[in-house]
C-alpha cells in the first residue's frame, strides 16, 4: 500500500480573534459518539435499569409479606447507584467497552447502595422486614444492570462494525508504530476510532519493506488546523515522529482547543503495562512502570488455582471425555491421545497431550509448508482428519486433554499457546519479544486466542498479545480470558 499525498494549501487565518477553527456542527451521529450524549445515553440505561430494578423489588417484596415496610426510602436507591458509579469513574468514555471489565465495578457498587438503603430503614426505624426486601432489590439490580450494559455494549459493537459510529481520526507520525496503529484500528472498528490521514512533517519514513498505510498525507504538524478542519476529525492520536516536541505540544493544543480527543503512543511503549502510574517531581511527570514476577508469589497462586481448576473440570466434564475416548478409539486404527513437543516455560519442552483427529501418515503427503509470517496450525498439509476429528478440531474439543498437562504442572489454563521447537527457533530470530512469552507456563487458551489468533494466523501478532498478558497478569484477567474463551471456541476453527 502506497500513501497518498493530499496537498493542504495554505489558507487565511481564521478570524476567530483566539484562533480556533470556526465551529463545526455536529450531526446527530456525531453526538452520540462523543460527550455529552454518549454519557447521557450510558447513564440513561443505569437510570432505567436500577429503575425497573427498585420497582420489582418493591413490588415482589409487597406480594411477599404481609407486613411490608416503609418502602418511601426506596426512591433513594437509584440516585445513590448513579452517583457512586460515577464517582468510581464508571462513566469515564474509553476507547473499548468491555462488559466483563464493567460487571465487577457494577456489581460491587449495586451491594454497597443496597446497604446504605438497609441502613436507612433501619435508622428509620421500620417495623417490618426490611433486610428481605432490600435483599430482592438487591437481586433485581445485580441482573438487570449489567444486562442493560450487556445491550448497550452489543449494540455499540454492532454499530462499529458495521462503520456506524466511527469518529475520524488523525495519525500525527509516519513510521513502523504509525503503521502498526493504522493497522489495529482498521482491524478492530470496535475502537470506533476511523483513521482518515496522517499528518507529518514527510509523508513516510518506515522501514523498506514495511506496509504503507493507504491514507492521504494531509502535510506537516504545522497545520494541523487545517487538517482537523479538512477531515472533520474527532480524535488525534500521537504516533513516533521526527518532529520537534514543542511542534508537537501545538499539535495537542489546537486538537484541545477544537474539541478533539488526544492520545500519545509513549516511548519504549513495550514496556508499559495498565498499572503503570503517573507521579511528579515538581511539575514533571514521571511514569512509574509496574513489574509483573512470573516467579513470584503471585504466580504460586495461579499454578495452585489452575490446578485445581483443572482437577474440577476433568471431573466435571468426565461422561464427555469418556465419549471423546470411545469414539475416537473407533474412528480409526491408532492411539487415542497424540503427544506432539512442544515449547513451555524458560524454554522446556514437554509432551502437549490433545485427543487424535488424524489417520496415520501416508508416504505420500506432501510436506507442510509455513506460510511468511503466520504461525503453524490448523491443517498442514494434506487433510487427514477423521470425522470424529473433524468434529473435535472444529470445536476445539480436541484440547481436552491439556488439561491433564495442567495437572502434571506442565501447563496453565490461561497462558501462551505452546509451539513445536523447531517453529520456536525461526520464530525467535525473526520476531521481536518472541521468546519473551516462555517467561509463564503455556497455556489451554490465551489473550491472544481469545482475539481470534488460532490456527495459520500471525505469529507476531500473537507475540504482541502474548507478552501484554504476561506484563498486565492477574487473576481476574485469567478469569476474564477464561469467560472470553467460550464464545472464542464457538467460533468455527480448523
Amino acid at each position: 500500500m502506497a500513501t497518498r499525498i493530499l496537498h493542504v494549501e495554505n489558507e487565511p487565518a481564521s478570524p476567530v480573534s483566539n484562533g480556533n477553527l470556526p465551529v463545526h456542527r455536529k450531526t446527530f451521529a456525531e453526538r452520540v459518539r462523543t460527550d455529552p450524549l454518549s454519557t447521557i445515553i450510558t447513564v440513561s440505561i443505569d437510570v432505567l435499569s436500577a429503575s425497573v430494578a427498585t420497582v420489582i423489588g418493591v413490588k415482589w417484596a409487597i406480594s411477599t409479606q404481609e407486613n411490608p415496610p416503609d418502602l418511601r426510602l426506596s426512591i433513594l436507591y437509584v440516585p445513590v447507584v448513579i452517583l457512586m458509579l460515577a464517582a468510581r469513574g464508571v462513566y469515564r468514555r474509553r476507547l473499548k467497552r468491555e462488559f466483563l471489565d464493567e460487571i465487577g465495578p457494577i456489581e460491587a457498587t449495586v451491594a454497597v447502595a443496597t446497604m446504605f438503603l438497609l441502613g436507612g430503614l433501619v435508622i428509620a426505624n421500620d417495623t417490618g422486614r426490611p433486610g428481605a426486601t432490600v435483599l430482592k432489590i438487591w437481586v433485581c439490580a445485580a441482573v438487570l444492570m449489567p444486562f442493560g450494559r450487556l445491550v448497550r455494549v452489543i449494540i455499540q459493537r454492532s454499530l462499529r462494525r458495521h462503520n456506524h459510529l466511527q469518529a475520524p481520526t488523525l495519525i500525527v507520525g509516519n513510521g513502523r508504530v504509525a503503521g502498526h496503529i493504522i493497522s489495529r484500528l482498521e482491524e478492530f472498528p470496535e475502537y470506533g476510532l476511523a483513521p482518515v490521514g496522517i499528518v507529518d512533517a514527510e509523508p513516510w519514513f518506515g522501514q523498506p519493506g514495511d506496509p504503507r498505510p493507504d491514507l492521504p498525507w494531509l502535510g506537516s504538524p504545522e497545520n494541523i488546523d487545517q487538517a482537523i478542519r479538512l477531515t472533520s476529525a474527532q480524535n488525534v492520536v500521537i504516533a513516533f515522529s521526527r518532529t520537534q516536541d514543542q511542534v508537537l505540544t501545538h499539535v495537542v493544543r489546537t486538537a484541545h482547543q477544537n474539541g478533539l480527543r488526544v492520545w500519545v503512543v509513549p516511548r519504549m511503549f513495550d514496556t508499559i503495562g495498565e498499572r503503570a502510574r503517573i507521579e511528579h517531581v515538581g511539575g514533571t511527570p514521571l511514569l512509574a512502570l509496574s513489574h509483573t514476577d512470573p516467579r513470584g508469589w503471585q504466580f504460586l497462586v495461579k499454578h495452585v488455582f489452575d490446578r485445581v481448576m483443572a482437577a474440577f473440570l476433568l471431573l466435571l466434564i468426565s461422561p464427555v471425555f469418556l465419549t471423546l475416548v470411545l469414539l475416537v478409539k473407533l474412528s480409526s486404527p491408532g492411539p487415542i491421545f497424540f503427544s506432539q513437543p512442544r515449547v513451555g516455560r524458560d524454554g522446556r519442552v514437554f509432551g502437549c497431550l490433545k485427543f487424535r483427529s488424524m489417520r496415520a501418515t501416508d508416504a505420500s503427503d506432501a510436506a507442510f509448508e509455513l506460510k511468511t509470517g503466520a504461525a503453524p496450525g490448523g491443517v498442514e498439509g494434506v487433510d487427514r482428519r477423521t470425522k470424529i476429528g473433524k468434529i473435535l478440531r472444529a470445536t476445539s474439543l480436541d484440547e481436552l486433554p491439556q488439561f491433564i498437562n495442567v495437572l502434571r504442572g506442565e501447563m496453565s489454563l490461561v497462558g501462551p499457546r505452546p509451539e513445536r521447537p523447531e517453529f520456536v527457533e525461526l520464530f525467535d530470530a525473526q520476531i521481536q519479544r518472541y521468546g519473551e512469552r516462555h517467561r509463564v507456563r503455556a497455556g489451554v487458551t490465551g489473550w491472544a486466542q481469545v482475539h481470534g489468533l488460532r490456527g495459520q494466523t500471525s505469529i507476531a501478532d500473537r507475540a504482541e498479545w502474548d507478552n501484554y498478558y504476561i506484563e498486565n497478569w492477574s487473576l481476574a484477567l485469567d478469569l476474564k480470558i477464561l469467560a472470553l474463551t467460550i464464545p472464542a471456541v464457538l467460533r468455527r476453527a480448523e
